[in-house]
Parts: C-alpha cells; sequence; structure tokens
C-alpha cells in the first residue's frame, strides 16, 4: 500500500522557515550548473562520478533566494545582465534506488523584473547539501512563457 502525503505544496510553503543568522552559520558550498540554451542538463549527465563542464561554485545559505542566487550568477556571467533574461532554476539531487539523479524544476527569475519565485529559498523546496543546483538561462528574445506548475518542491 502507498502512503501519500496530505500535506499541499501551499501549506508546505507557509511552513515558517527557521531564520538563519549568516554571521553565525557557516556558508555551504554550492555547486551550480548553468546552460545557456534554455534547457537544464539531464539527470544521466551528473551519473557515474561526473558533471557537466559549466560548473560555478558559490558560498551562500539555506535561506538563499532564487533573486540573491541570479544576482551571483550575473555577476559571472555579464551577458546574463540583460534586462528579460530568463534564469530556470532545477534541484539535481541523487536517487539512490536508481543509481541515477533526478531534475526537479523549482522556479525562474528575469532579470530586471519582479516575479513570484524572488524569494523562494533553497530551504523552502527541500534543497539538500549535497545536491546541486542547475540553472537554465535564455536570453530575453529568446525566453519561454513562464511556467505556472514552477515551484513546485521535491516529491515526498
Amino acid at each position: 500500500m502507498a502512503l501519500e502525503s496530505r500535506i499541499t505544496q501551499e501549506e508546505i510553503r507557509k511552513i515558517p522557515e527557521k531564520p538563519i543568522d549568516r554571521e553565525k552559520t557557516c556558508p555551504l558550498l554550492l555547486r551550480v550548473f548553468t546552460t545557456n540554451g534554455g534547457r537544464h542538463h539531464r539527470g544521466d549527465e551528473f551519473a557515474r562520478g561526473q558533471v557537466p563542464s559549466s560548473e560555478l561554485q558559490i558560498y551562500t545559505w539555506m535561506d538563499a533566494s532564487l533573486k540573491e542566487l541570479t544576482s551571483l550568477v550575473k555577476e559571472v556571467y555579464p551577458e546574463a545582465r540583460k534586462k528579460g533574461t530568463h534564469f530556470s532554476f532545477a534541484i539535481v539531487y541523487p536517487e539512490p534506488k536508481r543509481n541515477s539523479y533526478r531534475v526537479k524544476d523549482i522556479g525562474n527569475t528575469v532579470s530586471g523584473r519582479k516575479g513570484e519565485n524572488d524569494s523562494m529559498t533553497l530551504q523552502s523546496q527541500r534543497f539538500q547539501i549535497g545536491d546541486y543546483l542547475d540553472i537554465a538561462i535564455t536570453p530575453p528574445n529568446r525566453a519561454p512563457p513562464l511556467n505556472p506548475r514552477m515551484g513546485m518542491g521535491r516529491p515526498f
């Protein structure tokens, strides 16, 4: 018999996060992989100890917002600073039963615009230390429409 959680995504978002004192808490190393084609890396690109070559290493905290992470990426990639550049975020995490990795879309931001996912944090999306973050960067003239289903957390 399968068990299913009765907690909705809206209820998860309403659960208050513990504030993180960044003065007293050591940051974590976030391994970020980017693409410029508007699509995320596939899970199999992380298999067998391999990772894509487009890695950024960011020291941050679990309460880092997608907007904050967007700003850090824009510091490294000046072309991503253009207004209207679309950033699609996904968590890449191991699936031990299959000995593979899964890619889970969590949200998006747009450079120069406010959005509903801007304040979403790694912690709120059940990011775990050791997971990777994959960011698909799309220039303003080729940005896909925002998907209303984005922002769902890791399945229970």
